[in-house]
């Protein structure tokens, strides 16, 4: 009786194999559980994460950003084991008011009423960059001094905590952060902390650092025509010098002025949340 029992088992195993029933063993089933588990949690993990670091730092000055730690190591790739980067941090309360002005009419006019992404900006830079691809396609000469559109906000997000680059993960993560910042920081932090992380020169990073090296004095005593030509340097101050300005860097700098009145001067700091 029990040989019988034991042959029919035998024979619905060997036909569940033949028609493709077979069940995989138990180990396989919980390797699979467990590998779809941690599927499931590493993007709660990654939001969680992001938004404690993010939130953290809404009262935390961060002493350096990742832009900083990459300029460290392009460094000494290159060699160059003498670098120094220029840093200090600085309270926006204890800058000259005309500095945070002048950065937002240098990059982000619409800083204080948009929530991270300004895509009417976003629209008017592709609608010109197209127009001088066009017209450095029929000169036969390569595009110059395309328009870019990252608000404030989106370039605080990108030199704090990403790496430069043009993937579309670094995009991804870039407006992720942006998202974060503008939903757990009120607008003065964000503009605080771009004050203090920008790059102004080659190694020199934030507006105190900046004021000393380009005008021997602290940034709470720049003049409004001081903070417009380190703004105005933005975004390449690797090419530019604050310091000693060329034809173009005077030109924008007045533009960056012009700008500035047009925004309040410095009391229009006060109005941000």
């Amino acid at each position: 009786m029990r040989a019988a029992r034991a042959a029919g088992k035998h024979r619905k195993k060997d036909n569940a194999v033949r028609n493709g029933d077979a069940r995989p063993p138990k180990q396989a089933r919980t390797r699979k559980r467990r590998l779809l588990r941690w599927m499931l949690l590493l993007p709660v993990c990654f939001v969680v994460l992001t938004t404690l670091q993010v939130l953290l730092l809404r009262f935390i000055d961060p002493p350096f950003s990742a832009f900083m730690v990459a300029r460290q190591f392009e460094a000494i790739g290159q060699g160059d084991f003498g670098y120094r980067m220029g840093h200090r941090w600085e309270d926006l309360e204890d800058m000259s008011p005309s500095i945070p002005v002048a950065l937002v009419a240098a990059e982000d006019q619409n800083f204080a009423s948009h929530h991270g992404f300004d895509f009417l900006a976003i629209e008017k830079a592709r609608a010109h960059n197209q127009k001088m691809a066009e017209r450095a396609e029929q000169r036969g000469t390569p595009v110059k001094r395309l328009r870019g559109a990252s608000t404030i906000s989106q370039q605080t997000a990108k030199n704090l905590f990403l790496w430069s680059g043009r993937s579309y993960v670094r995009k991804g993560l870039e407006a992720w952060y942006t998202v974060l910042i503008e939903a757990l920081w009120p607008k003065r932090r964000i503009l605080e902390v771009y004050a203090n992380i920008a790059e102004f020169g080659d190694g020199t990073y934030g507006a105190q650092a900046a004021a000393v090296r380009f005008f021997n004095k602290d940034a709470a005593r720049l003049s409004p025509a001081e903070a417009s030509r380190l703004a105005a340097v933005l975004p390449n101050p690797r090419r530019y010098d604050a310091g000693r300005p060329g034809p173009y860097i005077q030109r924008r700098s007045n533009a960056i002025q012009r700008q500035m009145r047009q925004l309040g001067g410095g009391a229009w700091v006060r109005t941000l949340d």
